[in-house]
């Protein structure tokens, strides 16, 4: 799917159809549609959002396909297996050899294609387990990932290494990005492979319908950072224009923002308007405790940028929810 008709900037989303790529497609919309020119609008790029109906992304023949078809000039590469803490502990296996198949097959491309930049996501859960808080981009490979989710985790830090080797080997614009936590409209409201607040989200919803207790897995005491899938969807297309450093930048709110699973899920229940009993299963697994993220690299180059606010950006992802439950994925 495209944005505008002809231009000389092409840009290639993978996951199109997913919780940032609809993000970034609603950003794009807006700006382009905006006289505001502080809104950094560019008219002169086309956006193609790519889903799994385009492709299998997994596979050589059919991503080298999507390439040639489209010509890209610009990749923002977000598509991925992805899950929540016990979909990677089950499949580790899957997590690994689907991701790193994906990855190569748009790195090898944007390569022989001789795209102008590409951007791939990562994720601070692929942090060392064991280290010293707030982590920071330098602190990528300094100790093992946490047992849960090692598959995923080297899959998505084998691209922080390739981008560096693309760079020095071929000259390559290859660099990634490291977002904390994302929520927002359009996620995966899975409960049992969803991440934390689109999950706790179906789960109060339920709670609400069956006036029944909002179960929350786990004790509630994990500490996180959560942006707001259209914060950080502005802040990738800036990463795509305006950052050029194969190093990676981390795109987090706030450590001061960093808030308690249990806050979350409280923010949910008044989001929704649930009045009954909430209860925390601290028989389930709480994952890592905490893993603060430090966005001075990100401050250093935009030091006056302003996040939505998490009780904000979780009313709008309820009422997102809300309004499309009967397709939400879930």
């Amino acid at each position: 799917m495209t944005s505008s008709s002809s231009s000389s900037t092409i840009v290639l989303v993978t996951g199109g159809s997913g919780l940032v790529g609809q993000a970034i497609k609603s950003y794009i919309t807006k700006t382009n549609n905006s006289d505001d020119n502080n809104n950094n609008n560019n008219n002169n790029e086309t956006w193609i959002f790519l889903s799994s109906k385009d492709g299998d992304l997994r596979d050589r023949q059919q991503t080298d396909a999507i390439f040639n078809k489209y010509q890209p000039t610009h990749v923002i590469h977000l598509a991925a297996k992805v899950g929540g803490l016990f979909a990677n502990m089950k499949q580790k296996v899957e997590f690994y050899r689907e991701n790193t198949l994906i990855n190569d097959n748009i790195m090898e491309n944007c390569r022989i294609h001789k795209v102008t930049k590409l951007v791939s996501m990562l994720s601070t859960c692929i942090f060392p387990d064991k280290t010293t808080y707030p982590i920071d981009e330098t602190m990528l490979h300094d100790g093992p990932p946490h047992p849960s989710n090692e598959g995923y985790a080297y899959a998505k830090r084998l691209i922080d290494t390739m981008n560096r080797a693309y760079a020095e080997e071929y000259g390559c614009n290859f660099t990634s990005i490291i977002p904390t936590n994302i929520y927002g409209p359009h996620d995966n409201f899975s409960i049992e492979n969803g991440h934390v607040i689109p999950g706790l989200i179906h789960k109060c919803y339920i709670a609400k319908k069956e006036n029944t207790p909002f179960t929350i897995w786990g004790s509630g005491e994990p500490l996180r950072q959560f942006i707001y899938s259209l914060d950080l969807a502005e802040l990738a297309v800036w990463v795509m224009r305006e950052y050029h450093s194969p190093d990676p930048i981390t795109l987090s709110v706030d450590e001061s923002a960093e808030v308690s699973i249990k806050d979350v899920a409280y923010a949910v229940a008044k989001a929704m308007k649930f009045t009954g009993e909430v209860i925390f299963d601290t028989t389930k697994a709480d994952g890592q405790f905490r893993k603060t993220a430090c966005n001075k690299k990100l401050r250093s180059f935009r030091p006056d940028y302003k996040f939505t606010s998490m009780e904000e950006g979780v009313q709008e992802a309820v009422d997102w929810f809300i309004a499309n439950y009967e397709t939400a994925r879930k």
